[in-house]
């Protein structure tokens, strides 16, 4: 148990990638973290040891988030260890790509359930078991605003969590927790280089002014930021953190 003073925090698809690099960051900031995974044992469980051998405390719990009762379970088990939960970061999701004409239903389906499923879940389970002064942190995509070709389902997944983190933010004030979401643009994890050639990585590091690829921890530093006492005037918001590429 962790100490009664001690904030925790939830990092849903934390494992790897930005996942990884908030569950670190929140870490190094105090928070008692519960690392999230869906598949990945092993990664999780290295990022715990990270954590632990820094100083800090976390947990690895697996959930698929894309099953109605998994984030129900993912609370039960942050409660268990930790006590209380102050901070969700809702940052699990899939990104399956091809024009609306030649999407899959199976495709739309998964992406439906995870990217907005899996968020609303956590939503709901947040405004009714975040202690009050809390923090919900969503992901969504600064392709919400690019409107690429190729992207016509994800986008939408993303817009829709804009939507609810705008309504929830209206909802829970009274109860000083705030709501916002982050909407990175191209950031260099596994997941992005995965398929991509050096030419196209190299004209998508290019759209940005910075001409560069985001980083992980570029990403860490504003949910860090959100998830944090300077944060509390913050709430309803999408920051997209992008470099200026939109």
């Amino acid at each position: 148990m962790i100490h009664q003073h001690q904030r925790s925090a939830i990092v849903t698809g934390g494992s790897k990638g930005i996942g990884a690099a908030i569950a670190q960051r929140l870490a190094h900031d105090g928070f008692a973290v519960t690392v999230n995974y869906g598949h990945d044992r092993e990664a999780a469980d290295t990022i715990v040891k990270t954590i632990i051998a820094q100083g800090g405390q976390a947990i690895a719990v697996q959930a698929d988030l894309g099953d109605p009762k998994a984030m129900t379970a993912l609370f039960d088990a942050t409660e268990a260890a930790f006590g209380r939960v102050d901070v969700l970061v809702n940052n699990a999701g899939m990104m399956k790509l091809a024009p609306i004409a030649e999407m899959e239903d199976d495709a739309f389906e998964q992406q439906v359930a995870l990217n907005l499923g899996g968020v609303f879940r956590g939503m709901r389970e947040a405004a009714r078991r975040l202690r009050d002064g809390g923090r919900i942190v969503s992901f969504s995509s600064s392709v919400v605003g690019l409107y690429q070709p190729g992207y016509g389902v994800y986008a939408a997944t993303k817009a829709g969590v804009e939507a609810m983190t705008h309504i929830l933010a209206k909802e829970l004030g009274q109860r000083g927790i705030t709501v916002n979401a982050v909407a990175p643009g191209p950031v260099e994890t596994e997941l992005f280089l995965k398929g991509k050639s050096e030419a196209q990585v190299k004209a998508i590091a290019g759209m940005n002014p910075f001409g560069r690829l985001g980083q992980p921890d570029d990403i860490a530093s504003v949910v860090a930021f959100l998830a944090g006492p300077d944060g509390g005037w913050v709430s309803g918001q999408t920051i997209r953190a992008n470099g200026g590429v939109i």
